[in-house]
């Protein structure tokens, strides 16, 4: 068989289902995919994709190699977690996804303690909202608000983010609550728990601003712009913004670490989750 790489990128085009969405999956470009799979179609001597305009699907040799690939590719992402887990010392490199907000204000610092004891230690903080795939080593560990139900995984509860409604003081002296405007999630999260807080908060009163992440909230929100719905850890310490007391209990998101049951015993990440587990805390 030829190049591995052209199978692997076949394997991403089964997965994204389209050329752009292949290249967002392996961080390349789409033309690349294109000439990858055109290789591998060369290589087979079978057709492997339709091609019509910018439309591309697999044919049924296509979906089949494409499975094959899949499965190759699984083993050799177990072999490198094998790999990863014979490891004996605090060295190495570690990946660790989490919320955007709670990465920069919580977790990074912790993080930056632990590497400074630890100079061996590598470590990748990615912030995003996305479920990062621990099975194909997007990330070692995962910060998540939400318990993941799929995968050989190990979880652990670590803490509980409490949210409430914040605005300016100044917007609150000047607005009176039945014309107060909000400040939302844009689609990205529009399944949130907290996006439906804020919606149910709101009722027929607008939103004038969707932002992608807290912190865009939190700073239109200091701005006077409106009312969002903030988390603690981000909001509470900011002297430009005061909470508005409700009639019921602010919402609460637990807080899971989680991690491939493959590489739960390494050193490293072993370490990197006591860390983040400090990080929370007991008041978190």
């Amino acid at each position: 068989m030829g190049d591995w790489e052209n199978l692997r990128h076949l394997a991403a085009l089964a997965r994204g289902g389209s050329l752009s969405a292949a290249a967002r999956l392996l961080g390349t470009e789409h033309a690349t995919i294109s000439r990858r799979v055109a290789a591998l179609e060369g290589e087979t001597g079978l057709k492997l994709v339709d091609r019509r305009g910018h439309r591309v699907s697999l044919t049924a040799d296509g979906v089949r190699i494409a499975a094959i690939a899949e499965r190759m590719e699984g083993e050799s992402l177990a072999v490198e977690r094998l790999a990863v887990a014979a490891r004996s010392t605090l060295t190495g490199a570690v990946t660790i996804s989490a919320p955007p907000a709670l990465a920069a204000v919580v977790l990074v610092k912790a993080l930056a303690r632990l590497q400074k004891r630890h100079p061996g230690l590598a470590l990748r903080l990615v912030g995003e909202h996305r479920q990062a795939a621990l099975d194909r080593r997007e990330a070692d560990i995962a910060v998540r608000f939400r318990r993941p139900e799929d995968g050989d995984l190990a979880l652990v509860k670590i803490g509980e983010v409490p949210f409430h409604f914040y605005a300016s003081p100044a917007y609150l002296a000047s607005t009176s609550p039945e014309a107060w405007v909000f400040i939302a999630y844009d689609d990205a999260m529009s399944t949130a728990p907290q996006h439906h807080r804020l919606r149910e908060f709101a009722g027929d009163r607008p939103v004038v601003l969707t932002g992608s992440t807290s912190e865009i909230q939190q700073a239109a929100a200091r701005e006077g712009l409106g009312v969002a719905i903030l988390p603690d850890f981000l909001a509470e310490t900011d002297a430009g913004l005061v909470v508005i007391p409700e009639d019921r209990l602010p919402l609460t998101r637990e807080v899971w670490l989680v991690v491939h049951g493959d590489l739960r015993e390494v050193p490293a990440v072993r370490a990197v989750m006591t860390c983040l587990k400090e990080a929370m805390g007991p008041t978190r």
